[in-house]
């Protein structure tokens, strides 16, 4: 699935000749991992590779956008009935407001109003439409089979009626959503599709190529009016942002082979990279970039290597999550990674060269295993790379095979860190357990963050017995020496246990949510299980 912004660009010479594949089947399967899952569902591979699509599937439609037309929009107009004077005031508005009119409607609908008098026979052709393929499906297609993962025969009648609107309008299309049609079986309308989109222009584009084969060729057109979250060979990746001028959002949702972005934009403002074995990102030039994130990154594999960010040219990135174990980060000529060697100046807190931190990040969340000692000794590495962090996002992983905390002491001696003492406004903590090692952290962020306005400490719903039981893990917390005097302390219960965040794609890539890891705190502070205290109160 893909989603962007762009005009038809001119088209390079010789760029005839080259295609964009898919990784073949070969390549993608079999999967040990899935292999597995089948094993424990008791079901074949067949069945479990069904299964894992179906699901895959439904996380690619719950990233596209929200189309700006819905064929279920109320018609305000109906209350207000004509006169009956047989006089047609519609037609009699300017051209501009009649426009404006078609230009809301689904694109069936906007095709229907040239029935409506000679006056309106061609608008619908006159302004930028929004074609929505669920939304043309004929009457006869019941809601069950035009959802997704309908039956092969809505995929049939979707291909031809969005063949129709696109070959009938002269563009340019306001959006184009073309996600019910199996690919594989109507390749050659598919590239007139993109052949009709890049010569008629196109400003928003969502593209799913469901379910099978991986390894279905894609035409070269493609690079100028779509980006794939299907599995695709890091060439292909790489060829897609390239040309790709206007491109705003990429979105890439669950690589088997793994995911390698070398990023060299000067549009792109969000990246986001999810549910992928293998994550491995070079920021060369981005400097647009404000939105990098990576979420159930599975870390990688001895063959493969590590996942890793290296973060070069992005002056503008401003949030940045989740780290997770396992994950190296590399700013300017320091590499952070668990179980590593680091610089002793990110490792002792003195003064760090602004070649190995990133400024312009003001939103950052962690994923910590908080019973592993080597990811805890990387939080202050990683922390000191981010100097200007004002909103701390923490996650506690629940390691099945904890090493062991660190030393009781370790965050009493581990110095400054200048982001928490000087800039961290606000500081969210997932799936706190009652563990000593996390109210060890806890308190060292009430005790060392002057300018905290707020902490919200969410209870894993696992752990959570009583309020009684809260009040005794959280002693340690609330009777510390805050070191701001003017910071609530929001304690809940997580309305949403689980072994990763929450996450939504649609927020993510949102330039109008300001934080897309507070999914839960907002609601939760309004539930009558919250409790709202200052620190030097009591619960």
């Amino acid at each position: 699935m893909a989603s962007r912004r762009t005009k038809p660009p001119h088209r390079p010479a010789g760029m005839d000749q080259q295609f964009l594949m898919g990784v073949s089947m070969s390549e993608a399967v079999p999967c040990p991992s899935m292999a597995a899952t089948a094993q424990l569902l008791g079901v074949d591979y067949a069945q479990a590779m069904g299964i894992s699509t179906g699901m895959l599937l439904h996380l690619s439609f719950s990233a596209i956008p929200t189309p700006p037309v819905s064929p279920a929009a109320p018609l305000a107009s109906a209350a207000a009935r004509a006169p009956g004077d047989g006089i047609d005031r519609l037609s009699r508005l300017p051209d501009a407001i009649l426009k404006n009119v078609v230009s809301r409607l689904p694109a069936k609908d906007a095709a229907r109003t040239a029935a409506l008098a000679s006056r309106w026979r061609g608008v619908w052709r006159s302004v930028p439409l929004a074609v929505v393929d669920a939304h043309i499906l004929p009457r006869f297609v019941s809601p069950s089979r035009a959802a997704p993962g309908g039956d092969d025969i809505t995929s049939v009648v979707s291909v031809a009626v969005a063949s129709r609107v696109l070959e009938a309008h002269p563009g340019p299309f306001r959006c184009v959503h073309l996600t019910r049609g199996h690919m594989a079986s109507h390749q050659a309308e598919m590239e007139s599709w993109l052949k009709l989109l890049s010569a008629k222009g196109v400003q928003e584009l969502a593209f799913i190529n469901r379910p099978w084969p991986l390894d279905f060729p894609l035409p070269a057109e493609l690079f100028e009016l779509i980006l794939s979250s299907i599995v695709i060979a890091d060439r292909d990746l790489q060829f897609l942002i390239e040309r790709s001028p206007v491109l705003e959002i990429l979105t890439v949702i669950f690589s088997q082979t793994g995911a390698r972005v070398r990023l060299v934009s000067r549009s792109l403002r969000c990246l986001q990279v999810t549910m992928s074995a293998l994550a491995d990102i070079t920021v060369v030039d981005a400097p647009r970039l404000e939105r990098l994130f990576l979420w159930m990154i599975m870390g990688g594999t001895p063959s493969d290597g590590c996942s890793k960010i290296k973060i070069g040219h992005a002056p503008k990135l401003s949030m940045l999550g989740h780290w997770q174990p396992g994950l190296e980060l590399e700013t300017g000529n320091t590499i952070i990674k668990a179980g590593t060697k680091v610089s002793p100046a990110l490792q002792a807190g003195t003064k760090v060269s602004p070649s190995t931190t990133v400024p312009s990040v003001k939103i950052l969340a962690l994923e910590v295993g908080f019973e592993v000692r080597s990811e805890v000794k990387m939080v202050p590495c990683f922390l000191r790379c981010f100097p200007n962090i004002e909103t701390l996002h923490v996650f506690s992983l629940n390691d099945p095979s904890p090493s062991g905390p660190p030393d009781p002491k370790f965050w009493q001696e581990v110095g400054c860190i200048d982001c928490v003492q000087k800039h961290v406004k606000k500081f969210v903590f997932q799936e706190f357990r009652g563990k000593r090692s996390e109210l060890a952290f806890l308190k060292f962020i009430a005790e060392t963050a002057q300018v905290l306005k707020k902490m919200v400490v969410m209870v894993s719903s696992s752990c959570y017995s009583s309020a009684d039981d809260v009040n005794a893990k959280l002693k340690l917390l609330t009777s510390a020496k805050w070191a701001s005097k003017d910071c609530k302390l929001i304690v809940f219960k997580s309305p949403s246990p689980g072994a990763s965040p929450l996450w939504d794609f649609r927020k993510a890539s949102d330039s109008s949510c300001s934080d897309p890891f507070d999914l839960l705190t907002a609601s939760a502070e309004l539930s009558s299980g919250t409790s709202v205290l200052h620190p030097s109160s009591t619960l």
